[in-house]
């Protein structure tokens, strides 16, 4: 692989976690956070103006490292990942770097937590690379038909306002979205060249709803564990994808929280963390 040059970024203390990077293919360099050890879990954030995964995860990877190696990664196109020149974008671009990611770190197999896009990357992993799947948590799967409030999702505005109004879609209590949340999250939409990226991802995971669906027929077969977590009141994924999933799925079960939006892992964070570590440990994880 060639040198790629560690970008000089630390990522906020307000998410207190370490940032860690990895070469993960010629010109591509993945930033990450990692914590505990054992049984891998990766984390996959969602999709929404100014993501990284500290700004998906903070509240969770620490309580979360208990059971196992937890590692939240920059999808390429997001966040502080340096991508090769030529990159291109979409649902498989995305789970092949995650595999990159697993291949650098020499890991064979995993689970994966996915929020939104994540899910539906997961989901994706599972099709395309099912030999090195442990199972899957997903919240509010991603991959939905563009109705309703995805539609605005799916043109952020790079503005503080806009960010302010997309982090408000995604929660039920508005109080979450603070002033100081915002302001970190536009300035993660503002580094380096993620506002000029930010069309071609977003357009990419829209093209890839219609050109490139789950596909049923093979998740009908999926041999692996599955939690679905979904907020009753989400307005960017409606609850109905989740029944959708169940009605599929042979091997899943789910958790639906009420009074809660898309961001079941901020919103209702202590929960979340509790119903995620009992079905994990129920399966074996950081026994």
């Amino acid at each position: 692989m060639n040198d790629v040059t560690t970008p000089a970024y630390t990522t906020d203390a307000f998410f207190a976690l370490e940032d860690r990077w990895l070469e993960t293919a010629p010109g591509e360099l993945t930033h990450y956070h990692e914590l505990g050890e054992g049984t891998p879990i990766l984390f996959l954030h969602g999709s929404g103006t100014g993501v990284t995964a500290a700004a998906n995860w903070w509240l969770n990877l620490p309580a979360l490292s208990t059971l196992g190696r937890c590692i939240a990664i920059d999808s390429i196109g997001y966040g502080q990942t340096v991508v090769a020149d030529g990159t291109v974008y979409g649902i498989r671009e995305w789970v092949r770097h995650a595999v990159r990611v697993l291949d650098a770190l020499g890991i064979e197999k995993t689970w994966i937590v996915g929020n939104s896009l994540g899910g539906w990357l997961a989901f994706q992993f599972s099709i395309d690379f099912p030999e090195r799947l442990l199972g899957i948590v997903s919240m509010g799967t991603g991959g939905a038909a563009l109705t309703g409030a995805l539609k605005g999702h799916s043109s952020p505005t790079l503005t503080q306002e806009g960010i302010r109004q997309t982090l408000e879609m995604f929660v039920v209590d508005k109080s979450l979205v603070t002033d100081e949340l915002v302001s970190l999250r536009y300035q993660s939409a503002l580094n380096d060249t993620a506002s000029d990226r930010l069309a071609a991802v977003v357009a990419a995971r829209d093209r890839d709803r219609i050109e490139l669906p789950l596909d049923m027929d093979v998740l009908s077969s999926l041999d692996v564990p599955v939690l679905l977590i979904h907020g009753v009141q989400d307005i960017v994924i409606p609850v109905s994808r989740t029944w959708e999933l169940l009605s599929v799925l042979p091997n899943a079960d789910a958790h639906i929280f009420s009074q809660c939006g898309h961001w079941s892992q901020v919103e209702r964070a202590e929960e979340f963390n509790a119903v995620i570590t009992q079905y994990l440990r129920s399966r074996g994880v950081g026994a």
